[in-house]
């Protein structure tokens, strides 16, 4: 990873505005809810008024998302000016295919990622997969913000996760909203077993992880969270694979101790081994 001088040398360049940018942990909602309304969707709705109010308050400049959904060998950035929406779910219908979410890249300022972390790798041949544009959507739904993602290196340590959100940490002075896209639950195998026998409901230890992260998030207990798998009896069970998960210890790594964290969504569990609750971290100082 780079100096903490070269970092500089390149936020720098970037026009520093007088308000930091919060930062996003949120889910991207399960495939089922895509074709569904703010209106029929509660946590759509959420999302869209959270939008409102970020656009509101801040001058956005790019959103850097932190997919679930992009995992590689190595850590990637997408530096596409034109952002390809990837339909990355199998076996829906017809209708699952026609959203549209046209959101242009941010090439200049993806480009910079990797004076961040020079083992970045640049790419032209990603977009936007369903880790997030169905959270777009809502969340910026005239597609008026410039949008890149960052890959998830699937054989990285948790450790490397964390320190990698630390880094990005100025961009938040400079208009860039950083947003890690996952679920803090995501056990896709039981959750099948479930659904497959036309059983929607929960298994119920979901509430009961659900409740230990939310006082690990409150108490800023980071390294229960890092080291999520042993930390509690639930966790390797919670995320069975580290791709869902992970995104939170980017947008941890961000945090500031002056950072306020506030849950913009916490409703009950909707599917089997799956959770929505998401959070932003905003400095009001």
């Amino acid at each position: 990873m780079s100096s903490l001088s070269s970092f500089k040398n390149f936020t720098d360049t970037l026009p520093k505005q007088n308000r930091k940018m919060p930062v996003l942990f949120t889910s991207h909602g399960s495939p089922m809810d895509i074709p569904l309304s703010k209106d029929e969707k509660p946590f759509w709705n959420n999302l869209f008024e959270l939008g409102l109010q970020l656009q509101n308050k801040y001058e956005i400049k790019a959103a850097l998302i932190v997919s679930a959904h992009w995992c590689t060998k190595g850590t990637f950035v997408n530096i596409s000016p034109e952002q390809e929406q990837i339909y990355d779910y199998y076996g829906f219908p017809k209708e699952y295919y026609e959203v549209q979410y046209h959101a242009k890249g941010a090439p200049a300022i993806a480009r910079e990622v990797r004076k961040v972390v020079p083992s970045v790798q640049e790419t032209p041949e990603w977009g936007l997969d369903h880790g997030a544009w169905p959270m777009l959507m809502h969340l910026f739904p005239e597609a008026n913000i410039p949008v890149f993602q960052m890959s998830i290196d699937y054989h990285a340590k948790p450790e490397y996760h964390y320190a990698l959100g630390k880094q990005l940490k100025a961009l938040r002075e400079k208009g860039v909203l950083i947003i890690g896209s996952g679920s803090l639950i995501h056990n896709l195998q039981l959750a099948g077993q479930k659904m497959r026998s036309g059983d929607m409901t929960a298994f119920g230890w979901e509430a009961e992880y659900d409740y230990w992260l939310r006082q690990q998030l409150d108490q800023r207990n980071f390294n229960n969270l890092i080291q999520y798998e042993t930390s509690h009896k639930l966790g390797k069970m919670a995320s069975p694979t580290p791709d869902h998960y992970v995104p939170v210890l980017y947008s941890l790594g961000l945090m500031d101790k002056q950072d306020e964290l506030k849950h913009f969504y916490e409703g009950a569990v909707t599917l089997p081994a799956f959770s929505e609750r998401s959070f932003i971290l905003e400095n009001n100082t």
